[in-house]
């Protein structure tokens, strides 16, 4: 048996929602992106409808509320969404997508809610479970921006710093990360027999405050956001996902030599490594391991989970394998073999290694 590495936990429920709330225009369950108003006000607001085959495609939905909005505004936030032709950010990109929309503030609202939780997030969140790891103070962490894009694998400009796009994109993740709510029902055991379930709404985390270095710097966080290249140069989080680090134990272990470096030259959407190691660990939760160590999921989602929905089998099960082999030489996992099933259904049994990646 090997032994356990140094680990981090990552709260158990978060990692249950996370591949669905990171679903992308691709995915067949997604629906388009809305606008609605209700007594609350107004928000911009996308679904993911369940999966009744799977119990692990629950239904979600992810929203950013439209704080401050005048009756004005909405009319031409409605104007703009009008002009949207959803199939060309499916086929071509989102980019190309939003580029009928003038309005910056509008383009980077819905860029936000259609990336959301891309791999690049996905590890900058698991990088912020970690520093909670370590500094010790529950959900509250604090980290230095330069550290952070650093150990994203950014490399310094002469002046020590980084290149405005790049510290640009990090204030955008941050702030997407930290205003796009997900709404799911949370289920709970009533009584001994019968299942219950409430309204959860929850941010994977909020910014609680920021520090500039070299005052006076006019920085306002969303506007850097909406509008500009800004960064702060600190911040102070909260993990809102922190009950099973915090109180019930509910969690997966991951283990403290993770590597988050984005692949320079390479597009967020295309990190398969990130995105199949984030969803054997929410199978984890989901399943029960076979024998303590084996997880067996269907081909079939492996592959929506992968974002591998285009048409081209062949280069779907090259990208598939390879990010297979990519595990294995970082030790997540120790094997994996195709399964045949009853009616041509194919599934995938995965060797975990537990001391890399462990069910708390």
């Amino acid at each position: 048996m090997k032994k356990l590495e140094a680990t981090f936990p990552v709260d158990g429920q978060l990692l249950m929602v996370l591949p669905r709330a990171a679903a992308s225009l691709k995915n067949p369950d997604l629906q388009l992106p809305i606008l609605r108003s209700d007594a609350d006000g107004y928000y911009l607001e996308v679904r993911v409808e369940a999966d009744p085959r799977e119990t692990s495609e629950l239904t979600l939905i992810r929203r950013v509320p439209l704080e401050n909005l005048s009756a004005e505004e909405w009319e031409d936030l409605k104007a703009e969404y009008a002009k949207l032709d959803w199939s060309v950010c499916a086929h071509k990109g989102i980019s190309k997508g939003l580029e009928k929309i003038q309005d910056r503030k509008t383009q980077r609202l819905f860029a936000a809610l259609l990336t959301f939780l891309n791999p690049r997030q996905v590890s900058i969140v698991l990088y912020l479970y970690k520093l909670a790891a370590q500094q010790g103070n529950g959900a509250i962490v604090t980290f230095r921006s330069n550290d952070l894009l650093e150990i994203l694998g950014y490399t310094r400009t002469k002046d020590g710093g980084f290149a405005s796009k790049l510290r640009s994109q990090l204030n955008c993740d941050l702030v997407s990360l930290h205003r796009t709510e997900l709404v799911l029902a949370q289920s709970f055991r009533k009584g001994t027999q019968t299942m219950g379930a409430k309204v959860m709404i929850k941010s994977v985390l909020r910014i609680k405050d920021y520090e500039i270095d070299h005052v006076p710097r006019d920085f306002d966080l969303s506007k850097a956001a909406d509008y500009t290249y800004e960064l702060a140069d600190a911040y102070t989080i909260s993990l809102e996902f922190f009950d099973g680090p915090a109180r019930t134990g509910d969690s997966v272990l991951f283990a403290n030599t993770i590597d988050i470096t984005q692949k320079l030259g390479s597009n967020a959407k295309s990190d398969y490594k990130t995105k199949l190691l984030i969803y054997l660990a929410s199978r984890m939760k989901w399943d029960i391991l076979q024998e303590g160590q084996y997880v067996v999921i269907s081909k079939q989602y492996l592959f929506k989970n992968l974002d591998l929905l285009g048409s081209n089998s062949s280069r779907n099960n090259q990208i598939f394998w390879r990010t297979v082999e990519e595990l294995k030489q970082e030790g997540y996992i120790l094997g994996a073999q195709e399964l045949p099933g009853k009616n041509k259904i194919v599934s995938v049994q995965f060797q975990i290694n537990s001391a890399k990646l462990k069910c708390h």
